[in-house]
């Protein structure tokens, strides 16, 4: 007994004499390289991260022990936030797998956010899911279960919460793939969502996010990541993501029986006759827009239309509207009578047209009569197709950054009469 006692002291020494070769923070081992991932965040400063619906990085985030930390902003209390939340901006995602360290301090709140779409003068919550980083044990915001670590916020509880106390570091993992979602806590599945659902919709309509256009109108399907300034002490590091593969659908945007999937903005006349889609001008003589209530951010749609009276009408492409004013915001795919630039691309706001079409492809349009148009939107690139001849094919570095839906126009001044069939989309 007394040899084997020995032994197994020596046998322990040798054990504490090896070192532990733990993983440096903010790198990538040869097997997660291969296996397609990335680093997001280098863990000495903070290239390729800014501000939401800004341009820098604010000044209440900090690089401590190659974590990046988010503190009380100057003059604030804790939890009331800084105004600084932030995203990665070099690249937006669809399908992927991203995993998070953090740590929170005593009382920590905050967030990690995916499908980030920037609103102008809105905060990042206002239209992108949350998956909750909290201290639960002291939080002021851990009354709900949804409200919890892990959580699909004030939707999903995490359950089981697996969730360390403040101090300790914790590891989510949020996995995307068409739609499906996980959320992975410290090595355990602690939430599954379907995005786009019945599910989805029930879940949005029953909490605070229930009167959010930018929940309401349509989670994007694309978007950066972000995180969230709470105004309490928390840091993050080994931010990592591996991309998932696409998978292309097709669509029919117009069933012809009714406008089942759109929105209607405006006071224009928007109806199906015989099969088809018609937009007509009303007594008021305005814009109106017949939007999708589903993003689409790269595809290729394919509209055929014919104008009756006057013809001035468009495409709208990754735009919203906004329904007090009835005013868009996005890119127009011009429809117009001859000699106005049928397929030239329009921006709706700030910069007016962006290229128009050829003067001798003017002829291509057939007035009175089925035209078909196709465009094709993919990253920074939009091309348009007019009864077979492209028309323009341009890449701006604005458009590739937006998101949003396609949307029907009727342009103001009254007399206009547009007939539309075959609205046929597939996803890129």
């Amino acid at each position: 007994m007394k040899k084997l006692f020995k032994s197994f002291l020596i046998l322990s020494a040798i054990a504490m004499a090896i070192p532990c070769f733990a993983q440096t923070p903010n790198t990538l081992t040869k097997k997660e390289k291969k296996a397609g991932w990335e680093l997001l965040f280098n863990g000495k400063d903070f290239s390729g991260w800014r501000q939401c619906n800004g341009t820098a990085m604010p000044a209440n985030w900090v690089i401590e022990d190659n974590a990046m930390k988010v503190f009380t902003g100057e003059g604030k209390k804790p939890g009331q936030g800084a105004n600084g939340d932030i995203l990665y901006q070099n690249k937006k995602f669809k399908n992927f797998e991203l995993s998070v360290d953090w740590k929170a301090s005593k009382m920590g709140n905050s967030g990690i956010f995916y499908y980030v779409r920037e609103v102008p003068g809105k905060p990042i919550y206002y239209a992108a899911p949350e998956v909750q980083v909290l201290d639960n044990v002291d939080a002021t915001d851990n009354k709900l279960a949804n409200h919890l670590a892990g959580s699909l916020y004030d939707m999903l509880p995490a359950d089981p919460k697996t969730v360390n106390p403040a101090g300790e570091w914790n590891t989510i993992v949020i996995r995307v793939k068409d739609g499906k979602v996980t959320h992975t806590q410290n090595g355990k599945k602690v939430v599954e969502y379907t995005l786009w659902s019945k599910e989805w919709d029930d879940l949005v309509a029953n909490s605070k996010f229930k009167n959010f256009p930018g929940f309401t109108e349509g989670i994007s399907k694309e978007g950066y990541i972000g995180l969230q300034d709470h105004g309490y002490p928390i840091w993050f590091r080994n931010i990592k993501i591996k991309e998932l593969p696409r998978k292309t659908r097709e669509a029919r945007l117009f069933n012809g029986e009714d406008i089942t999937n759109w929105d209607k903005y405006g006071t224009e006349l928007w109806y199906v006759k015989d099969g088809l889609l018609v937009c007509e001008s009303g007594p008021d003589k305005q814009y109106g827009y017949l939007a999708t209530r589903e993003y689409y951010d790269d595809f290729d749609l394919t509209v055929e239309f014919k104008q009756e009276a006057d013809g001035n009408s468009g495409v709208f492409i990754r735009s919203f509207v906004e329904e007090k004013d009835v005013k868009v915001n996005g890119w127009q795919v011009e429809v117009a009578p001859k000699g106005f630039d049928t397929g030239g691309i329009y921006e709706s706001y700030g910069r007016g047209w962006l290229i128009q079409i050829p003067d001798e492809k003017e002829n291509i349009l057939k007035q009175g009569e089925w035209n078909t148009m196709r465009i094709r939107v993919q990253g920074d690139n939009v091309q348009t197709w007019l009864n077979g001849e492209e028309m323009v094919n341009i890449r701006d570095e604005k458009i590739g950054a937006g998101q949003g839906r396609i949307a029907l126009q009727i342009h103001d001044g009254g007399g206009i009469k547009v007939l539309w069939r075959n609205l046929h989309l597939q996803t890129l």
